[in-house]
Formats: structure tokens, C-alpha cells, sequence
């Protein structure tokens, strides 16, 4: 569009151009012409002016003359014709004479004043005449004698001419000047007319020499264009409207069994019918016929090479740019793995399920298990420990040391076995239990599993040292769970220590996540014992040393893993232990609380 436009303006200008070219230079030579006609005429009427004051002046002089040699004694008729010629033609040369003058005000007061002096004159040569005529020829002299005397023009005939030349002469100046001007302004506008044929020259060279480019850019692209087509390794055909081959490239040529200079080929004929299905047909043509597009038309076609191959087909409607008629271009994708491995998917997907089943079926013995352990194996504890009681009062002072030693050492071991089961049971409970994802704010939950571990050891010195910690997304009640271990071993490992430290922090992964730390000076642990520290019943202290059951840290790495972490520890005997933990760093959102298996 922006081409058009521009095409549109360059045209515009050259028009434009042209019609400067061609309509300037006869303008200003018609005002040319004009002014120095102008020119002309005024200078004409200037000298016709002059020559009308000389010719009112040598007429009434001439009838003087006359009329002076009548009074000596001339009686010829031509005589008395030449005395009376001055009053009839005077006056219409006067008249013309105020014609020619209209413009210059001075001129027509000079001329008013030579109209009333001549016409006085004439009056009393007119007086002259008639007293000659009743033969009174001394009061005729008088009259001549006083029209000479009272009634002067000289000086004025002399001034209306004096002006007169002055004008002439400026008015011959000035269309000197005009002429002048005409010829400066025909040069510049010769120049302008050079300059404006060369800039349509250049601008015309330039747009032919862009064109040109143009079409030499436009045939490269159309060349890389095939090129690109030929190499791209997905089928594809560009039909007529008649669904008949315009263009194919190698793959579909490879693929279909097409020779590479075929045109004009039945699209139902290629490839031993494998585009003879009816319904492609007709959706293709309906593509056509309604500019519709197809999309993801899934089709198994047997090809040359006897392979049956699943296939997606993708048409849509072209314009050409050389011809009225819409074309069709088709690609083909090759998606016969596609749909292989689909059909394994759903093959694995039908033996997860089965697996899946197994897996429930297992968790349902598990939860029987559970119960089992939660009922079937508390009810002989109960009853060793309550006859151990019943033994002890029936003994009552008769039992001597060694069997009271016994009777603890049973009922220890009661207990310990209880303790044991209610163990199993959480730790059973956290790998099966849902998760309850919400905003965790994991400062609360240090600050309470500190006090909590303060409350187990009020006599001890303990320093601690806790950062800013963040909110995390997860369970609650799990990850209380794993502070509380975390912390309550750090304080159980540092009870040696006559001042123990505990530090708490947190860092960045590597991958954004979160990385929980917990540092102690306690007793520490050897590295190579490290892989037994999360299992079930795992201890690497004496009972008698640190007490416990060894199943809180399997409990911290079972709910950590639960929550897409992972848990370890660094440590040297005698120089305390640190322990990690990572958890993703998922900002809280405005969500409710969601349930996870």
C-alpha cells in the first residue's frame, strides 16, 4: 500500500513538473508581451501628446498669421480659410490632447490653462476678424495686438511639452527596464525549465533504475522462494483450480512417485490412488470454492514405497499475482511415528492403569497393615504392661532388685515398642496422606519449633542465629513437621555442648529454589555413614548418648520429597552437623487451599 501511495506521488509530481514546464514560461511571456505593450502605448501617447501641443500651437499661430495678413490687405480665400481653420480644429485637438493626459494630473492642469488661453486667444482673433470686416481696421489690430500681448502660450505649450519629453523619457526608461526584466525573468524561468527537466530526468532514471532492482530483487526472491520450496523436506503441491499440479517440490515428488517437470496433473491420479479418498477431494474443493482453510486433515495413505503412512493435510486458498484464478497449495506431514508412539502411549497408559490399580490395592493391604499394627499389636502391649504393673504390686516388697530391674526393663521396652508403632504409623500416614497446598509463612513455623525445642531443654545456653525467611507454598502441618525434627535434633545433638549454636537461613539454588539451612556445633557425624541417615531406624549415636527412634529424619526427607525437594547434610565428628532442605520457590498466590495426593 505505502508503494502505491508513493507511486501515486511521484506521478503527481511529474505531472506537476511537466505542467510547469510547459504553462510557466508562456505566462510570463504573455505578462511580458502585456506590460511592454502597456510600455508602448504610453510612450506613443506621450510623443502624440507632444506632437498635439506643437500642432495646437502651430495652427493658432498659422491663423494669426493669416488673419494679420488679411488686415494688410490679403483677400485671398485661402488666406481667410487659414484664419478660420483654428477655430475648428483646436478645440478637437485640445479635446485630444486631455485624452492622452488623463493619468498625469500636472499635464491636465497645464492643458486647462493652454484650453483657456488659446481660447481667448481665438475669441479676439475671431473680434480681430470681425472688426475688419466692418472695415474698423485699427480696433482689429488692437484685438490682434492684445491677444498677442494679454493671451501668451509660449511658455505654457513649452512646459505641457517639457513634460511631456520628461515622460517620454521615463516612460522609455521604464520599459527599457520592463524589457529587461522580461528577459531576466524568460532567463530564470529557462533555467527553472532546464533545472525541471533534469530533475524529471533524474527522478525518472531513478525510478526506472528502482523498478529495475525491484524486479531483479523480486525475481531473486521468487528463486529462493523455489529453493527454499524444493528444499524443505515436507511434502507440499501448489493445484489449480481444477485440482491439477501447478507446482510440486522434490519431497512430494519423492514421496508420491511425481516426475519433477509434471504439470497439469489430476491430483487423483498421483501416487497410485493415494488421493483418491472422496472426502479429502471434496474438502479441498469446497477450500476452493468458499476460501475456506483446512486444517490438520488426518488421512492413511499407501505411498510409492508401500508403506501405509498416517498423514496430516493443510490446504488453503492463494491469489495469484499473475492470474485471476485462486490456487490451492497442500502440504503433507509425515506424522506415521507420531501415531506409533501415540499407540504405545496408549499401551503404557492401559499398563499404568494396571499398575496404578495394583498400587491402590497395595496402599488398601497397607492401610489394613496399618490398622493391624494400630490395634492388633497395641493390645499385647497394653497386656505386658499392665501385668508387668500387676506383677509389681503383687511382688510389693517381696521383689528384691534384680526383679524390679526386670519389671522396668519390660515395661521400657513396652513403652519404647508403643512409641515404635506410633512412629511407623506417621511415617506410614506421610507417604499416603494429601497435601494441603497453601502459603506457608516458614518464619512462624521456625519460631514455633524452636520454642517447642526450648520447652524440652529449659536448663540448657543456646544461641540462635535465624535470618529472614520466606512464604512457600505446601503442607502446613508436614513442613511444621520437618522444622520440628530439624530443629529439635539440632538442639538434642548439641546437649554435650556448654554453649550451643544454632543458626537457620536460607539462599537460592541454582534454579531459583529455595534452599533451607540449619547449622549446629554439636556432635556431628561421620560422611561416610551419611547414606543410612534418612532411612527408617537408622542411628549413628548410642541410644544411651542421644535418645531417639531414627525415624524423624526419614520423616523429613519423606514429606520434603513429597513437595518436589530434596534433603542432605554435611558434618565432621565433633564439629557439628548442617543440614539442607529445598523447596520450589512458588510465589503465593489468592488461591484457596488445594488438595494434592
Amino acid at each position: 500500500m505505502r508503494h502505491v501511495v508513493a507511486l501515486r506521488w511521484r506521478i503527481g509530481g511529474l505531472l506537476f513538473a511537466v505542467l510547469a514546464i510547459v504553462a510557466l514560461p508562456y505566462m510570463i511571456t504573455r505578462g511580458g508581451a502585456q506590460q511592454a505593450l502597456n510600455a508602448g502605448e504610453r510612450v506613443t501617447h506621450s510623443a502624440e501628446a507632444s506632437a498635439l501641443v506643437y500642432r495646437i500651437a502651430y495652427m493658432t499661430r498659422d491663423s494669426e498669421v493669416a488673419i494679420y495678413s488679411i488686415l494688410a490687405g490679403d483677400h485671398d480665400p485661402s488666406t481667410l480659410a487659414r484664419a478660420q481653420r483654428a477655430d475648428h480644429e483646436v478645440p478637437r485637438l485640445l479635446d485630444q490632447l486631455h485624452d492622452f493626459t488623463r493619468d498625469t494630473p500636472d499635464q491636465q492642469r497645464l492643458i486647462g490653462e493652454l484650453d483657456s488661453t488659446v481660447g481667448g486667444r481665438l475669441a479676439l482673433m475671431d473680434q480681430a476678424l470681425a472688426r475688419y470686416q466692418h472695415g474698423d481696421s485699427a480696433a482689429a489690430s488692437l484685438a490682434m495686438r492684445d491677444a498677442g500681448t494679454l493671451l501668451k502660450m509660449d511658455a505654457l505649450t513649452d512646459s505641457i511639452a517639457g513634460n511631456e519629453a520628461h515622460s517620454l523619457q521615463e516612460r522609455r526608461t521604464a520599459a527599457q527596464q520592463q524589457s529587461l526584466n522580461s528577459s531576466l525573468v524568460l532567463a530564470i524561468t529557462s533555467a527553472a525549465q532546464v533545472l525541471l527537466l533534469i530533475i524529471v530526468v533524474v527522478v525518472s532514471e531513478r525510478q526506472i533504475g528502482r523498478r529495475l532492482r525491484a524486479e531483479v530483487r523480486e525475481g531473486q526472491a521468487v528463486q529462493r522462494s523455489r529453493l527454499i520450496v524444493q528444499a524443505v523436506r515436507e511434502p507440499i503441491v501448489l493445484l489449480d483450480r481444477e485440482l491439477r499440479t501447478l507446482l510440486v517440490n522434490a519431497a512430494f515428488c519423492e514421496l508420491y512417485g511425481v516426475q519433477d517437470e509434471a504439470r497439469e496433473q489430476p491430483l487423483d491420479k498421483i501416487g497410485d490412488g493415494a488421493w483418491s479418498d472422496s472426502a479429502l477431494l471434496q474438502r479441498l474443493a469446497d477450500v476452493l470454492l468458499r476460501d475456506r482453510e483446512l486444517w490438520d486433515y488426518e488421512l492413511i495413505q499407501r505411498t510409492m514405497d508401500g508403506v501405509e503412512r498416517h498423514v496430516v493435510i493443510n490446504a488453503r486458498r492463494l491469489q495469484q499475482h499473475d492470474s485471476d484464478m485462486p490456487a490451492l497449495l497442500l502440504t503433507v506431514s509425515d506424522v506415521t511415528a507420531r501415531a506409533l508412539v501415540e499407540q504405545q502411549v496408549k499401551e503404557l497408559n492401559h499398563q499404568l492403569e494396571g499398575k496404578v490399580a495394583q498400587i491402590s490395592d497395595v496402599n488398601r493391604e497397607l492401610e489394613a497393615f496399618s490398622y493391624s499394627v494400630s490395634h492388633d499389636l497395641r493390645s499385647p502391649l497394653r497386656h505386658i504392661a499392665g501385668f508387668a504393673s500387676k506383677l509389681e504390686e503383687h511382688l510389693g516388697d517381696q521383689a528384691d532388685e534384680r526383679a524390679q530391674h526386670y519389671l522396668g526393663v519390660i515395661r521400657d521396652a513396652a513403652r519404647r515398642m508403643a512409641l515404635l508403632i506410633d512412629d511407623l504409623l506417621v511415617f506410614s500416614r506421610l507417604g499416603r496422606g494429601a497435601l494441603r497446598l497453601q502459603a506457608v509463612d516458614m518464619q512462624s513455623l521456625v519460631e514455633e519449633a524452636r520454642v517447642l525445642a526450648e520447652s524440652e531443654a529449659p536448663d540448657r545456653n543456646i544461641t540462635w542465629q535465624i535470618s529472614s525467611l520466606p512464604v512457600v507454598i505446601g503442607d502446613e502441618n508436614m513442613l511444621r513437621t520437618v522444622w520440628q525434627n530439624l530443629l529439635g535434633n539440632a538442639v538434642k545433638y548439641t546437649s554435650q555442648c556448654e554453649i550451643a549454636c544454632i543458626e537457620v537461613w536460607m539462599r537460592r539454588g541454582r534454579q531459583g529454589e529455595y534452599e533451607f539451612t540449619i547449622a549446629d556445633n554439636g556432635a556431628g557425624f561421620d560422611m561416610q555413614y551419611a547414606d543410612k541417615l534418612f532411612g527408617v531406624f537408622q542411628r549413628l549415636h548410642r541410644a544411651s548418648e542421644f535418645p531417639g527412634n531414627g525415624i524423624g529424619l526419614a520423616n523429613v526427607r519423606r514429606i520434603v520429597t513429597r513437595h518436589g525437594g530434596r534433603v542432605w547434610a554435611e558434618s565432621e565428628p565433633g564439629k557439628g552437623a548442617v543440614f539442607h532442605f529445598s523447596l520450589a520457590a512458588t510465589e503465593p498466590g489468592e488461591s484457596t487451599v488445594r488438595e494434592l495426593p
